[in-house]
């Protein structure tokens, strides 16, 4: 029996190593290919290691594209998008999970039908909306219609529900209201899912394309996507180290903050659904 326990054990060791070598593969693929010339590229198309790897297509990045403004915008706008969700998905959480109110119940379900609606239903009427408040080539018009999302909102009540009602009674008792007992009691408490939240978050923010692409008209408020965008037409369409490098650079970010909340996000993904 311990035998075949240990066979199993192996067997599915032997398959998330596969599962996890394939899923890399593209990643080491790209960086490798970044640090290719176009000339190698073209000649070697499906090999893996450089003959001579170059930075060039990373200093065509940093001295010619104009990265650092590219940069600066996508980390100003993922920036205070996972601000304004941490803060007001939190706060909505808190409200829906532990106060009483009229329309309770109504206003939930009406959170909970928005999740179901295609992002671009409402694409359309949101820009509208953007145009008439003359927020078009703005970062306020980037970052406005994010600072809140219905799946924060439920992934925040969610587990502000499953912190015992005993703890906010003991708080109200002592004499502090709900502002105090959100900020000293609840945020400390919601760690992990507040890393979750965060990294989601980002992870929409840092990738979005269409909205960007739409709302800066103009390249100084161009996201790294948008940037990388207009370098696959026209002439550039055939650099493909120029794009990879550029590749590299828009996923380096996310990595980076997903290795590090790591743990988090598991166990706020783990225990938002507790109750």
């Amino acid at each position: 029996m311990m035998y075949q326990l240990n066979r199993r054990q192996a067997l599915t060791y032997a398959f998330l190593v596969v599962a996890g070598c394939l899923t890399v593969l593209p990643f080491v693929w790209m960086l490798l290919g970044s640090v290719k010339s176009q000339g190698e590229i073209l000649r070697d198309p499906d090999g893996w290691l450089p003959r001579s790897p170059t930075l060039d297509n990373y200093h065509v990045w940093l001295t010619e594209l104009d990265l650092g403004t590219y940069l600066l915008n996508s980390v100003l706008v993922a920036g205070f998008v996972v601000l304004g969700n941490l803060l007001f998905c939190s706060m909505v959480g808190y409200a829906l999970a532990k106060l009483e109110f009229p329309g309770k119940r109504v206003l939930f379900t009406l959170i909970m039908v928005t999740l179901m609606v295609p992002g671009v239903v409402t694409f359309v009427p949101l820009f509208v909306v953007v145009a008439r408040l003359h927020l078009v080539d703005t970062y306020a018009g980037l970052i406005l219609p994010f600072l809140i999302s219905p799946l924060g909102v439920f992934l925040m009540r969610q587990f502000m529900r499953s912190v015992p009602d005993s703890l906010i009674e003991a708080a109200r008792l002592d004499g502090a209201g709900e502002v105090r007992i959100f900020t000293r009691i609840m945020l400390p408490l919601s760690g992990p899912p507040m890393a979750t939240l965060g990294i989601l978050t980002f992870l929409s923010s840092w990738n979005n394309f269409l909205w960007p692409m739409v709302v800066a008209q103009s390249q100084d408020h161009y996201t790294l996507p948008v940037a990388l965008s207009l370098y696959s037409t026209g002439e550039k369409a055939t650099d493909y180290g120029l794009l990879l490098a550029g590749s590299v650079v828009v996923i380096t970010p996310i990595v980076l903050v997903f290795i590090a909340l790591q743990r988090w996000f598991v166990q706020g993904v783990a225990t938002a659904g507790l109750k």
